[in-house]
């Protein structure tokens, strides 16, 4: 596990999908988390246009070409969904955060040869997270 989480910080930009305004949903935390330890990170969300004063991405679609890492803060069946997307898009890193994951969603992105995270551990904790 060591080296897939190696593997998907080596990104240079990361995509945070599910990204929040609210500070105490997790879609926030991430996204704050990447901010506190110096990374490009991209909200995605279908309807904010800006989360902690970054533009988001309305869909992974939407993501530039660098990002190759995404982190997932969605309701298991919109996992699924995304990860048809981030094959699309040519993601090579799924993180999936504990509650996003799905066995359909785990399946589809590791036979497509993504480098998949959805063993229950946190970005939160790996990186190390300080909340406001």
């Amino acid at each position: 596990m060591r080296e897939k989480i190696e593997q998907f910080l080596s990104a240079s930009a990361f995509g945070v999908i599910g990204a929040s305004s609210k500070s105490y949903k997790y879609g926030n935390k991430v996204l704050r988390c990447y901010m506190q330890n110096g990374r490009k990170a991209i909200p995605v969300n279908p309807v904010e246009k800006t989360i902690e004063g970054i533009a988001c991405a309305a869909n992974v679609s939407e993501l530039p070409p660098e990002v190759k890492s995404i982190s997932v803060i969605t309701p298991p069946q919109v996992t699924d969904k995304v990860v048809d997307a981030a094959i699309a898009q040519g993601i090579e890193n799924i993180w999936m955060q504990p509650g996003a994951e799905s066995p359909a969603a785990v399946a589809k992105a590791e036979k497509a040869g993504l480098n998949v995270i959805a063993d229950g551990s946190c970005i939160l904790v790996v990186l190390g997270y300080r909340d406001h």
